[in-house]
């Protein structure tokens, strides 16, 4: 079994922000992060998971994330994913994200786990410090599709 464990984070929620990922499998962990100087919380949560998805190397071991974010957790085992996606995500907030999740859905058919945030859990609670800290640095990124298309989505 995999387990992944994400979190986000945005100062301003738009402002600064970044994403925190943890992979574990087989007594092997590994860490992702990174920041981008204006974006939402919702799209650093969802892009952790792409994030940390993306990095898998095998196919055919169970995933699990676990997210504190209910918006990323009930978008997919609630299955409003679906329905947005045959309505091309009209008036949708992180259409980019969402569809860049999909192709990694059906490749991983991952499960997803809701955490409390900011409750002690070490693994989200160590996603939560990656993403703070990403956030924070300087010269960071442009998240472009949020930029170019923010006046568009309510996130």
């Amino acid at each position: 079994m995999i387990h992944i464990y994400t979190d986000g984070a945005a100062q301003g929620n738009p402002g600064p922000g970044g994403y925190g990922a943890i992979l574990k499998f087989n007594g092997h962990e590994k860490e992702l992060s990174d920041g981008f100087r204006l974006t939402t919380n919702n799209r650093m949560e969802l892009l952790a998971v792409i994030v940390a998805l993306e990095s898998l190397k095998k196919e055919g071991i169970p995933v699990t994330v676990h997210s504190d974010s209910k918006y990323v957790v009930d978008a997919i085992e609630k299955g409003w994913i679906w329905n947005w996606q045959k309505k091309n995500f009209a008036k949708k907030a992180n259409e980019d994200l969402w569809r860049r999740y999909i192709p990694l859905h059906n490749k991983y058919k991952p499960r997803f786990k809701w955490v409390k945030g900011h409750a002690g859990h070490p693994e989200n609670e160590r996603c939560d410090a990656l993403a703070v800290q990403a956030a924070e640095q300087p010269m960071l990124q442009a998240d472009t599709w949020y930029e170019n298309n923010r006046d568009r989505t309510a996130d």
